[in-house]
């Protein structure tokens, strides 16, 4: 089994919680390609600004892969123009355990991001990545 750590907005997260279903853009299929059923993903909600206020990172819920990835361009989740991209690559998903933690907290614990004070560096331009056992019970004790 793996463990991952999937970056997603606001929007998104509310179609993957509906839908049990996670979604990454083409060029991100090298690595939804080693995810397999069993394996366990935790959501991470990036930081974001709605009018003025800013909505802080969070961890919001632990989903089990059900199925090995597939395409499906259909439209289901928003995403920034360009290039308008329909995520297509999926996996289906169920809900293991769901709730909200700020993230920030977990920095200075978690073994994956190993520069503390640049830590979104190793969050930027990524869909998702694999996480040690241990960040992941560690989420998984506190969610």
């Amino acid at each position: 089994m793996r463990y991952w750590l999937c970056i997603t907005n606001r929007d998104n997260w509310e179609v993957i919680k509906k839908k049990n279903v996670w979604g990454v853009a083409k060029r991100h299929k090298n690595t939804i390609a080693k995810v397999k059923p069993g394996d366990r993903l935790i959501f991470y909600v990036k930081q974001e600004r709605k009018n003025k206020e800013v909505l802080e990172p969070k961890i919001v819920g632990i989903f089990e892969v059900v199925s090995e990835p597939y395409t499906d361009s259909s439209r289901i989740f928003k995403s920034p123009p360009p290039p308008n991209e329909t995520y297509p690559l999926r996996i289906k998903i169920k809900p293991v355990k769901l709730g909200e933690l700020d993230f920030k907290p977990f920095i200075p614990k978690l073994k994956f991001i190993t520069n503390k004070k640049r830590w979104s560096g190793h969050l930027m331009g990524k869909a998702m990545r694999e996480i040690p056992e241990e960040d992941y019970k560690l989420i998984e004790d506190m969610l």
